[in-house]
């Protein structure tokens, strides 16, 4: 089962002694660190953890599904997420 913001927020809560106020306002923070730098094109990387960078996405040709008609995808960002070492080995144990 997948945890929502309200339970990562109790988990944080519990783990780091904070008020569950506290740490809405911890992880709020670092979702607006995160977004901020990844919309300027930096990326974060929590060295264990995970990485995560923008990337370009060139244009393409795609097939509409429905009507079987080809169509061309514009090219945007999108981002590229990777596992650091430490979420590896915590999940192949």
């Amino acid at each position: 089962m997948a945890y929502n913001k309200a339970d990562l927020v109790s988990k944080v809560a519990q783990k780091s002694n904070l008020t569950k106020a506290q740490s809405e306002s911890a992880i709020n923070a670092f979702q607006e660190v995160l977004i901020d730098s990844l919309k300027s094109g930096e990326g974060l990387k929590l060295t264990g953890i995970f990485s995560a960078e923008r990337v370009k996405r060139a244009e393409r040709t795609g097939r509409n599904p429905r009507t079987n008609e080809i169509i061309k995808i514009p090219a945007r960002y999108g981002v590229k997420l990777q596992a650091g070492s430490l979420l590896k080995k915590a999940v192949s144990e």
